[in-house]
C-alpha cells in the first residue's frame, strides 16, 4: 500500500470514527488496530490517535455551538473536575493482564449500553433526593480513565451524565465532547514530549475525525435521542464483540 493510499484510508476511517465517537463512543477501537497494522508500535498508535481525538472534539464543540447555544460556564465547571484525573491518568502506569482487561471492559460497556438504552422515568416520578454531587468524584475517575486508556470513555461518560445529572442524550453528547476535549490535552502533551506521535498519520486521521465529529454534532441536534440510542447500541455491541475476541 502506497503512502498516499494510507493517508486517504486514514481520512475515510477518521470520518467513521468521528461520527461514532461523538454520537456514542468506541471509535478508537477501529482506528487503533489500523494504525498498528500500518506499522506503528502501540504507544505511537495511541499517541497518534490522541491527536485525532483532540481535533474531533474541537470541531464537534464548534458544531454544537453553531446549532444550539452552549452553556460554557456549566461545562467548564465539570471539565475542571475531570482534568486533574486526566493528568494523573496520563502519568501513572498501571499494569494489568491485557486479555483480562479487555474482557472486563467488554462487560462494563455492555452494562453501560443496557443502562443507557433503558428509558428514564418521567421527572415527576423520580425521587426528590438528589445525588448529583456524585458527578464530581465520577468526573475525576472519568478524567483518569480518559488520560490513561481513552478507549470506551464515551460510554462511561454517557452513563454518568444520563443517570446522575438526568440529562437527555443530546445534552450528554454536548457535555461529553467539550469535557473530553480538555481531558485529551494532558495525554496528548505526554505523548508529544515522548515523541510517540506519527505526524503524517495524525494529520490525516485528524482531518477525518474532525469532519466526522462536526457532522455527528449536527445530526445529534437535528435527529435527537432516537438516533443516538441506535448508534450507541451498534457501537457498544461492536466494541464488546471485538474485545471478547469474536472478530
Amino acid at each position: 500500500m502506497t503512502e498516499l493510499l494510507k493517508i486517504a484510508g486514514l481520512m475515510g476511517l477518521g470520518i467513521v470514527a468521528g461520527l461514532i465517537n461523538v454520537m456514542a463512543g468506541g471509535g478508537s477501537t477501529l482506528t487503533m488496530p489500523i494504525l498498528i497494522f500500518m506499522g506503528l508500535d502501540a504507544a505511537t498508535a495511541n499517541g497518534t490517535n490522541r491527536v485525532a481525538i483532540f481535533f474531533q472534539n474541537l470541531f464537534a464543540v464548534f458544531s454544537f455551538h453553531r446549532e444550539e447555544f452552549y452553556h460554557f460556564s456549566s461545562v467548564l465547571h465539570y471539565a475542571a473536575w475531570a482534568i486533574p484525573g486526566a493528568i494523573i491518568g496520563s502519568l501513572v502506569a498501571v499494569r494489568i493482564d491485557d486479555q483480562l482487561f479487555q474482557k472486563i471492559l467488554a462487560v462494563v460497556i455492555i452494562g453501560v449500553m443496557i443502562s443507557v438504552m433503558l428509558p428514564q422515568r418521567p421527572a415527576a416520578s423520580r425521587p426528590l433526593i438528589s445525588h448529583q454531587w456524585l458527578i464530581y468524584p465520577v468526573l475525576l475517575f472519568i478524567g483518569f480513565y480518559a488520560g490513561f486508556i481513552q478507549a470506551g470513555v464515551g460510554f462511561i461518560f454517557m452513563a454518568a451524565f444520563f443517570h446522575i445529572l438526568k440529562q437527555n442524550l443530546v445534552q450528554v453528547n454536548k457535555s461529553k465532547v467539550f469535557i473530553i476535549f480538555f481531558t485529551s490535552l494532558p495525554a496528548l502533551i505526554v505523548f508529544a514530549l515522548s515523541a510517540k506521535i506519527h505526524l503524517t498519520y495524525a494529520l490525516a486521521l485528524s482531518a477525518g475525525n474532525a469532519a466526522g465529529g462536526w457532522w455527528a454534532a449536527r445530526l445529534t441536534i437535528r435527529k435527537g435521542e432516537k438516533l443516538i440510542r441506535w448508534v450507541l447500541f451498534a457501537a457498544v455491541l461492536l466494541m464488546a464483540i471485538k474485545l471478547f475476541g469474536l472478530i
